[in-house]
Protein backbone atom coordinates (compact mmCIF):
# COMPACT_ATOMS: atom_id res chain seq x y z
CA UNK A 1 0.00 0.00 0.00
CA UNK A 2 2.77 2.40 0.96
CA UNK A 3 4.67 1.44 -2.19
CA UNK A 4 1.66 2.37 -4.35
CA UNK A 5 1.28 5.68 -2.56
CA UNK A 6 4.98 6.39 -3.09
CA UNK A 7 4.61 5.61 -6.80
CA UNK A 8 1.67 8.01 -7.06
CA UNK A 9 3.70 10.74 -5.34
CA UNK A 10 6.65 10.20 -7.68
CA UNK A 11 4.47 10.18 -10.81
CA UNK A 12 2.61 13.30 -9.66
CA UNK A 13 5.88 15.08 -8.89
CA UNK A 14 7.38 14.17 -12.27
CA UNK A 15 4.26 15.33 -14.12
CA UNK A 16 4.26 18.60 -12.18
CA UNK A 17 7.96 19.18 -12.86
CA UNK A 18 7.47 18.38 -16.56
CA UNK A 19 4.55 20.81 -16.88
CA UNK A 20 6.38 23.60 -15.05
CA UNK A 21 9.49 22.93 -17.14
CA UNK A 22 7.54 23.19 -20.39
CA UNK A 23 5.79 26.38 -19.25
CA UNK A 24 9.00 28.21 -18.31
CA UNK A 25 11.16 26.78 -21.12
CA UNK A 26 10.65 29.77 -23.48
CA UNK A 27 12.44 31.95 -20.91
CA UNK A 28 15.63 29.96 -21.54
CA UNK A 29 15.25 28.82 -25.17
CA UNK A 30 15.94 30.87 -28.29
CA UNK A 31 13.48 30.99 -31.20
CA UNK A 32 15.09 28.01 -32.91
CA UNK A 33 14.70 25.66 -29.94
CA UNK A 34 11.21 26.98 -29.27
CA UNK A 35 10.43 25.87 -32.82
CA UNK A 36 11.89 22.42 -32.09
CA UNK A 37 9.70 22.16 -28.98
CA UNK A 38 6.63 23.05 -31.06
CA UNK A 39 7.52 20.29 -33.52
CA UNK A 40 7.90 17.91 -30.56
CA UNK A 41 4.41 18.77 -29.30
CA UNK A 42 2.95 18.26 -32.78
CA UNK A 43 4.52 14.80 -33.02
CA UNK A 44 3.37 13.91 -29.49
CA UNK A 45 -0.21 14.43 -30.69
CA UNK A 46 0.39 12.46 -33.89
CA UNK A 47 2.18 9.58 -32.15
CA UNK A 48 -0.39 9.37 -29.32
CA UNK A 49 -3.35 9.32 -31.71
CA UNK A 50 -1.71 6.66 -33.92
CA UNK A 51 -1.03 4.66 -30.77
CA UNK A 52 -4.81 4.53 -30.23
CA UNK A 53 -5.08 2.67 -33.53
CA UNK A 54 -2.04 0.41 -33.46
CA UNK A 55 -1.21 0.11 -29.78
CA UNK A 56 -4.67 -0.12 -28.24
CA UNK A 57 -6.91 -1.43 -31.05
CA UNK A 58 -4.46 -3.42 -33.17
CA UNK A 59 -5.19 -1.47 -36.38
CA UNK A 60 -1.79 -0.89 -38.01
CA UNK A 61 -2.75 2.01 -40.25
CA UNK A 62 -0.12 3.63 -42.49
CA UNK A 63 -2.26 6.62 -43.44
CA UNK A 64 -2.13 8.62 -40.23
CA UNK A 65 0.18 11.33 -41.56
CA UNK A 66 -2.26 11.67 -44.44
CA UNK A 67 -5.05 12.58 -42.03
CA UNK A 68 -2.87 15.37 -40.65
CA UNK A 69 -2.18 16.61 -44.17
CA UNK A 70 -5.88 16.43 -45.07
CA UNK A 71 -6.70 18.58 -42.04
CA UNK A 72 -4.12 21.17 -43.07
CA UNK A 73 -5.13 21.15 -46.75
CA UNK A 74 -8.86 21.27 -45.95
CA UNK A 75 -8.35 24.51 -44.04
CA UNK A 76 -5.75 25.94 -46.43
CA UNK A 77 -7.77 25.27 -49.58
CA UNK A 78 -10.96 26.72 -48.10
CA UNK A 79 -9.13 29.90 -47.17
CA UNK A 80 -7.13 30.06 -50.43
CA UNK A 81 -10.04 29.50 -52.84
CA UNK A 82 -13.06 30.77 -50.89
CA UNK A 83 -11.50 33.37 -48.61
CA UNK A 84 -13.17 32.00 -45.47
CA UNK A 85 -11.94 32.78 -41.96
CA UNK A 86 -9.47 30.58 -40.09
CA UNK A 87 -12.29 29.53 -37.76
CA UNK A 88 -14.24 28.12 -40.72
CA UNK A 89 -11.02 26.50 -41.90
CA UNK A 90 -10.72 24.73 -38.54
CA UNK A 91 -14.29 23.47 -38.79
CA UNK A 92 -13.54 22.19 -42.31
CA UNK A 93 -10.40 20.41 -41.06
CA UNK A 94 -12.36 18.63 -38.32
CA UNK A 95 -15.29 17.61 -40.52
CA UNK A 96 -13.21 16.51 -43.51
CA UNK A 97 -10.78 14.40 -41.48
CA UNK A 98 -13.60 12.87 -39.44
CA UNK A 99 -15.45 12.01 -42.66
CA UNK A 100 -12.31 10.65 -44.32
CA UNK A 101 -11.44 8.54 -41.29
CA UNK A 102 -14.99 7.18 -41.17
CA UNK A 103 -15.03 6.25 -44.88
CA UNK A 104 -11.55 4.74 -44.74
CA UNK A 105 -12.64 2.76 -41.68
CA UNK A 106 -15.61 1.37 -43.60
CA UNK A 107 -13.34 0.27 -46.44
CA UNK A 108 -10.69 -1.46 -44.32
CA UNK A 109 -12.88 -2.60 -41.44
CA UNK A 110 -12.45 -6.31 -42.07
CA UNK A 111 -8.71 -6.14 -42.75
CA UNK A 112 -5.99 -6.89 -40.22
CA UNK A 113 -2.22 -7.06 -40.12
CA UNK A 114 -0.32 -6.65 -43.37
CA UNK A 115 -3.53 -6.31 -45.42
CA UNK A 116 -4.65 -3.30 -43.41
CA UNK A 117 -1.17 -1.77 -43.60
CA UNK A 118 -0.98 -2.17 -47.39
CA UNK A 119 -4.52 -0.86 -47.95
CA UNK A 120 -3.95 2.27 -45.83
CA UNK A 121 -0.53 2.83 -47.44
CA UNK A 122 -2.18 2.68 -50.88
CA UNK A 123 -4.75 5.24 -49.76
CA UNK A 124 -2.02 7.52 -48.42
CA UNK A 125 0.06 7.28 -51.59
CA UNK A 126 -3.01 7.97 -53.73
CA UNK A 127 -3.72 11.14 -51.75
CA UNK A 128 -0.10 12.26 -52.13
CA UNK A 129 -0.17 11.74 -55.90
CA UNK A 130 -3.48 13.58 -56.28
CA UNK A 131 -2.26 16.58 -54.28
CA UNK A 132 1.04 16.65 -56.18
CA UNK A 133 -0.59 16.42 -59.62
CA UNK A 134 -3.50 18.88 -59.17
CA UNK A 135 -1.33 21.98 -59.35
CA UNK A 136 -4.10 24.43 -60.24
CA UNK A 137 -6.12 23.45 -57.19
CA UNK A 138 -3.58 22.36 -54.55
CA UNK A 139 -0.48 24.24 -55.88
CA UNK A 140 1.26 20.85 -56.05
CA UNK A 141 4.98 20.72 -55.33
CA UNK A 142 5.21 24.50 -55.34
CA UNK A 143 3.33 24.56 -52.05
CA UNK A 144 0.03 25.95 -50.80
CA UNK A 145 0.35 29.19 -48.87
CA UNK A 146 -1.55 29.10 -45.56
CA UNK A 147 -2.14 32.19 -43.39
CA UNK A 148 -0.55 32.22 -39.91
CA UNK A 149 -2.65 32.21 -36.76
CA UNK A 150 -0.78 35.19 -35.29
CA UNK A 151 0.66 38.36 -36.81
CA UNK A 152 3.90 38.05 -34.83
CA UNK A 153 6.72 35.93 -36.26
CA UNK A 154 7.88 35.01 -32.75
CA UNK A 155 7.23 31.31 -32.02
CA UNK A 156 6.42 31.88 -28.33
CA UNK A 157 2.68 32.34 -28.97
CA UNK A 158 2.57 29.16 -31.02
CA UNK A 159 4.55 27.42 -28.30
CA UNK A 160 1.88 28.00 -25.67
CA UNK A 161 -0.94 27.41 -28.16
CA UNK A 162 0.49 24.00 -29.11
CA UNK A 163 0.96 23.19 -25.43
CA UNK A 164 -2.71 23.92 -24.69
CA UNK A 165 -3.86 21.92 -27.74
CA UNK A 166 -1.55 19.02 -26.87
CA UNK A 167 -2.73 18.85 -23.23
CA UNK A 168 -6.38 19.12 -24.26
CA UNK A 169 -6.15 16.34 -26.86
CA UNK A 170 -4.09 14.09 -24.58
CA UNK A 171 -6.69 14.52 -21.84
CA UNK A 172 -9.45 13.65 -24.30
CA UNK A 173 -7.60 10.49 -25.40
CA UNK A 174 -6.94 9.55 -21.76
CA UNK A 175 -10.63 9.87 -20.89
CA UNK A 176 -11.56 7.66 -23.84
CA UNK A 177 -9.05 5.01 -22.77
CA UNK A 178 -10.29 5.13 -19.16
CA UNK A 179 -13.91 4.74 -20.28
CA UNK A 180 -15.58 1.44 -21.27
CA UNK A 181 -14.49 2.22 -24.84
CA UNK A 182 -10.90 1.64 -23.74
CA UNK A 183 -11.82 -1.79 -22.40
CA UNK A 184 -13.62 -2.67 -25.64
CA UNK A 185 -10.77 -1.69 -27.95
CA UNK A 186 -8.18 -3.54 -25.83
CA UNK A 187 -10.38 -6.64 -26.04
CA UNK A 188 -10.51 -6.21 -29.84
CA UNK A 189 -6.72 -5.94 -29.96
CA UNK A 190 -6.15 -9.02 -27.81
CA UNK A 191 -8.70 -11.30 -29.48
CA UNK A 192 -11.33 -9.87 -31.81
CA UNK A 193 -13.28 -13.12 -32.13
CA UNK A 194 -13.46 -13.57 -28.37
CA UNK A 195 -14.50 -9.93 -27.93
CA UNK A 196 -17.29 -10.38 -30.46
CA UNK A 197 -18.40 -13.57 -28.71
CA UNK A 198 -18.62 -11.63 -25.43
CA UNK A 199 -20.96 -9.07 -27.00
CA UNK A 200 -18.54 -6.31 -27.98
CA UNK A 201 -19.64 -4.55 -31.16
CA UNK A 202 -16.23 -4.76 -32.82
CA UNK A 203 -17.38 -3.08 -36.03
CA UNK A 204 -18.70 -0.01 -34.21
CA UNK A 205 -15.70 0.50 -31.96
CA UNK A 206 -13.07 -0.08 -34.65
CA UNK A 207 -14.88 2.46 -36.80
CA UNK A 208 -15.13 4.87 -33.88
CA UNK A 209 -11.41 4.70 -33.10
CA UNK A 210 -10.44 5.16 -36.76
CA UNK A 211 -12.67 8.23 -36.97
CA UNK A 212 -11.58 9.58 -33.59
CA UNK A 213 -7.83 9.14 -34.22
CA UNK A 214 -8.16 10.62 -37.72
CA UNK A 215 -9.95 13.68 -36.33
CA UNK A 216 -7.22 14.26 -33.74
CA UNK A 217 -4.58 13.99 -36.47
CA UNK A 218 -6.57 16.45 -38.57
CA UNK A 219 -6.71 18.96 -35.69
CA UNK A 220 -2.94 18.61 -35.22
CA UNK A 221 -2.48 19.08 -38.98
CA UNK A 222 -4.60 22.24 -38.92
CA UNK A 223 -2.50 23.93 -36.23
CA UNK A 224 0.76 22.72 -37.76
CA UNK A 225 -0.23 23.98 -41.21
CA UNK A 226 -1.04 27.44 -39.90
CA UNK A 227 2.27 27.43 -38.06
CA UNK A 228 4.57 26.43 -40.94
CA UNK A 229 2.33 28.50 -43.34
CA UNK A 230 3.11 26.41 -46.42
CA UNK A 231 1.96 22.92 -47.34
CA UNK A 232 3.44 20.54 -49.89
CA UNK A 233 3.00 16.82 -50.72
CA UNK A 234 6.19 16.12 -48.73
CA UNK A 235 4.13 16.00 -45.52
CA UNK A 236 2.31 12.94 -46.95
CA UNK A 237 5.52 11.01 -47.62
CA UNK A 238 6.02 7.54 -46.18
CA UNK A 239 9.04 8.87 -44.27
CA UNK A 240 6.64 10.91 -42.14
CA UNK A 241 4.59 7.83 -41.34
CA UNK A 242 7.73 5.84 -40.60
CA UNK A 243 8.86 8.53 -38.19
CA UNK A 244 5.56 8.34 -36.28
CA UNK A 245 5.77 4.53 -36.06
CA UNK A 246 9.34 4.72 -34.74
CA UNK A 247 8.34 7.33 -32.15
CA UNK A 248 5.60 5.08 -30.76
CA UNK A 249 7.66 1.89 -30.78
CA UNK A 250 10.69 3.69 -29.32
CA UNK A 251 8.60 5.16 -26.52
CA UNK A 252 6.39 2.14 -25.87
CA UNK A 253 3.66 0.74 -28.12
CA UNK A 254 0.32 0.33 -26.36
CA UNK A 255 1.24 2.59 -23.44
CA UNK A 256 -0.11 6.08 -22.84
CA UNK A 257 3.23 7.54 -21.72
CA UNK A 258 5.28 5.91 -24.50
CA UNK A 259 4.53 8.41 -27.29
CA UNK A 260 4.97 11.31 -24.85
CA UNK A 261 8.57 10.17 -24.33
CA UNK A 262 9.34 8.70 -27.74
CA UNK A 263 8.23 11.62 -29.94
CA UNK A 264 10.43 14.31 -28.32
CA UNK A 265 13.35 11.87 -28.08
CA UNK A 266 13.29 11.09 -31.82
CA UNK A 267 12.80 14.75 -32.82
CA UNK A 268 15.70 15.91 -30.64
CA UNK A 269 18.02 13.06 -31.72
CA UNK A 270 17.26 13.86 -35.35
CA UNK A 271 17.90 17.56 -34.79
CA UNK A 272 21.18 17.06 -32.91
CA UNK A 273 22.49 14.80 -35.71
CA UNK A 274 21.23 16.98 -38.58
CA UNK A 275 24.78 18.07 -39.47
CA UNK A 276 25.58 14.47 -40.37
CA UNK A 277 23.09 14.59 -43.27
CA UNK A 278 21.43 11.30 -44.10
CA UNK A 279 23.51 9.64 -41.37
CA UNK A 280 21.15 11.07 -38.77
CA UNK A 281 18.68 8.35 -39.76
CA UNK A 282 21.37 5.81 -38.90
CA UNK A 283 21.91 7.34 -35.46
CA UNK A 284 18.31 7.27 -34.31
CA UNK A 285 17.81 3.87 -35.96
CA UNK A 286 20.67 2.59 -33.81
CA UNK A 287 19.08 4.22 -30.76
CA UNK A 288 15.81 2.40 -31.52
CA UNK A 289 17.63 -0.93 -31.99
CA UNK A 290 19.51 -0.57 -28.70
CA UNK A 291 16.35 0.30 -26.73
CA UNK A 292 14.37 -2.51 -28.36
CA UNK A 293 17.17 -4.95 -27.61
CA UNK A 294 17.36 -4.01 -23.94
CA UNK A 295 13.70 -3.07 -23.32
CA UNK A 296 11.16 -4.50 -25.74
CA UNK A 297 8.45 -2.22 -24.34
CA UNK A 298 10.50 0.86 -25.23
CA UNK A 299 11.67 3.80 -23.18
CA UNK A 300 8.61 3.57 -20.97
CA UNK A 301 9.90 0.23 -19.60
CA UNK A 302 13.21 1.86 -18.68
CA UNK A 303 11.32 4.77 -17.17
CA UNK A 304 9.10 2.49 -15.07
CA UNK A 305 12.09 0.49 -13.86
CA UNK A 306 13.76 3.67 -12.62
CA UNK A 307 10.56 4.86 -10.93
CA UNK A 308 10.07 1.52 -9.15
CA UNK A 309 13.65 1.52 -7.87
CA UNK A 310 13.22 5.08 -6.65
CA UNK A 311 9.95 4.22 -4.88
CA UNK A 312 11.60 1.25 -3.17
CA UNK A 313 14.32 3.53 -1.82
CA UNK A 314 11.74 6.04 -0.60
CA UNK A 315 9.50 3.43 1.05
CA UNK A 316 10.52 2.81 4.67
CA UNK A 317 11.65 -0.75 5.31
CA UNK A 318 10.00 -2.55 8.21
CA UNK A 319 12.56 -4.15 10.50
CA UNK A 320 11.26 -7.25 12.35
CA UNK A 321 11.14 -6.90 16.11
CA UNK A 322 13.77 -8.85 17.98
CA UNK A 323 12.76 -10.96 20.94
Amino acid sequence: MQNKQTLRIIYGTLIGVAVIGILIAPLFLNDYWQHIMIVCMYYVIMASSWNLLAGYTGQFSLAHQTMSAIGGYASGLMIYHLGVSIGVGFLAAVLVTAGTGFLLGLLVLKMRGIYLAVATWAFSESCRLVIASQYKFTRGEQGLSVPPLFDSLSPVRYYYLFFIVMVGLLLLMYLVLRSPIGTFIRAIRDDELAARAMGVDTVKWKLFIMTFASTIAGIAGFFYAHYIVILSPVILSFNEMGKIVIMVVFGGLGTFVGPLIGAPAIVIITELTRDFGSWNMVFYSLAVIVIMRLYREGLVALFRKGIIKLSEKMTPQHVPLQK
